[in-house]
């Protein structure tokens, strides 16, 4: 695909959004730690695009989102690696999503991981730093949900409960959206628009 000149990063808005964010412009390294294999660079508007179509599960070729991810160029010191893949509590993916964070952590410091719904459909949030998880949450309503709880809360979640007039006594019934954590830390594609550049298509390993 040609990539355009004047091609930049903007915020993403989308239904479902999943991603990783590492501390590094090292793209190449991250898809190589992630085990990503045949690369389509695409331009930053073509992702957004197809972000939302893997999100809602419409392409053909795609229909549950796992065959590919996006990885950014870096932007404002981080690279971005997004797609349902990337999901820190899917059933499915929870338990590799943790152990990649922990590997690019070892090897670039931190490493996080997280899914926003835009349709009350809950949020969920993974910290790793120096090989080691941090903090992980869900919140989606599902049975499960309270069993992927790992760490203390973070600082972020602290202040943004501060913020709702929540009791410092943590309750998980009551919570900090992953956007918001996310936000704090600016490490999230809905805020993201500095940088520009292309964004490459990667489709993950084969199981």
């Amino acid at each position: 695909m040609r990539i355009a000149r004047d091609d930049q990063s903007r915020p993403l808005s989308t239904c479902w959004l999943y991603w990783i964010a590492v501390p590094t412009g090292d793209q190449a390294g991250v898809i190589a730690s992630l085990g990503l294999t045949r690369p389509v660079p695409v331009t930053f508007a073509e992702a957004e695009a197809v972000i939302d179509e893997d999100g809602h599960g419409k392409a053909e070729d795609n229909p549950d989102g796992l065959a590919r991810v996006y990885v950014s160029p870096e932007i404002e010191g981080w690279t971005l690696v997004i797609g349902p893949w990337c999901d820190p509590c899917n059933t499915d993916r929870s338990d590799e999503v943790l152990r990649l964070c922990v590997d690019l952590s070892s090897r670039y410091g931190g490493a996080q991981a997280y899914y926003f719904g835009t349709q009350n459909d809950g949020s969920a949030w993974l910290i790793a730093e120096h090989g080691v998880v941090v903090r992980r949450y869900c919140e989606n309503g599902q049975v499960g949900d309270g069993l992927l709880t790992l760490g203390e809360p973070l600082v972020q979640e602290r202040a943004e409960r501060e913020r709702m007039g929540l009791p410092p006594v943590w309750d998980e019934s009551a919570r900090a959206g992953g956007v918001e954590v996310a936000a704090r830390a600016r490490v999230g594609p809905v805020a993201a628009a500095s940088a520009t550049g292309p964004t490459r298509a990667r489709r993950p390993p084969s199981p």
